[in-house]
């Protein structure tokens, strides 16, 4: 299932809550030029890594700037640093779409996210959109309804709590950290095959947790084939990544070409 994006965070909102198939792309990289056009090719989000990128707060504003460039069919979320208020707001109030929050452990974490992101008297956001006001809201009720937040679930705890997360309150979705959950259920390194079956089985448990509680599913990819299978089984949105990975990837295969190994 495809979807024709307008780019607007109210549509992305509508369309990540009800369900539907989102693709979105992953930035660790301060480079406001290539997030520009990442952002033309027809992604419906583009998120921005302030917890592992290499983006500063400055490159964060370029970058969320950036991806509201004309011709842009994505919104940007941020990946926060942590799950704290300061982060979190100072990621909205630069213009971000939403906000995926990292190492959520239990319910209560989930609700402490959202309450980070919502203005009371649902949560404790403060007011100040700098930047967000021209796109988002700026109204506190206005922006509730054009602002997601998601839920990483990528430890042990928060496996063993996911369905209780997905019932939280505001809570607009989850999203999993395929590296980080892997080692959580006993893989020896982010890639180790040995733990396959556990993996699978803990994405279908997130999966449905997920759709029980009638929130998104999402997870992250290594490339645009593995995203298509996991929007197959079920997950309501998939990212490809990574900016950085892919240059690497891509420069690596043309020096292949123009010099093949002897």
């Amino acid at each position: 299932m495809t979807r024709d994006s307008s780019g607007t965070p109210a549509a992305f909102a509508t369309a990540l809550r009800a369900r539907e198939q989102l693709v979105g792309y992953w930035s660790v990289l301060d480079s406001p030029v290539s997030t520009e056009r990442i952002a033309r090719l027809g992604y419906d989000y583009v998120a921005l890594d302030a917890q592992h990128g290499l983006i500063e707060y400055s490159g964060l504003l370029a970058s969320l700037t950036a991806i509201d460039t004309k011709g842009s069919t994505a919104v940007g979320l941020v990946r926060t640093e942590a799950n704290d208020p300061a982060p979190i707001g100072r990621a909205l109030d630069a213009g971000a779409a939403g906000v995926i929050v990292p190492l959520i452990d239990t319910a209560q974490d989930a609700a402490d996210a959202v309450a980070a992101v919502r203005y009371p008297p649902l949560g404790r956001r403060s007011y100040g959109p700098m930047r967000s006001g021209l796109r988002i809201g700026p109204n506190p009720a206005d922006a509730h309804e054009q602002t997601v937040v998601l839920a990483m679930i990528e430890t042990a705890d928060g496996l063993a709590n996911v369905a209780g997360i997905c019932a939280t309150e505001g809570l607009d979705g989850v999203y999993i950290g395929p590296s980080d959950l892997r080692i959580a259920i006993g893989g020896a390194t982010s890639t180790d095959p040995a733990v396959d079956d556990r993996f699978e089985a803990a994405l279908v448990t997130v999966r449905e947790a997920a759709a029980a509680a009638g929130i998104a599913a999402g997870i992250h990819n290594a490339d645009g084939a593995s995203a298509a299978r996991r929007l197959a089984e079920g997950f309501t949105f998939a990212t490809v990544a990574s900016d950085l990975t892919h240059l690497e990837q891509i420069a690596g295969r043309h020096l292949s070409d123009a010099r093949p190994a002897r």
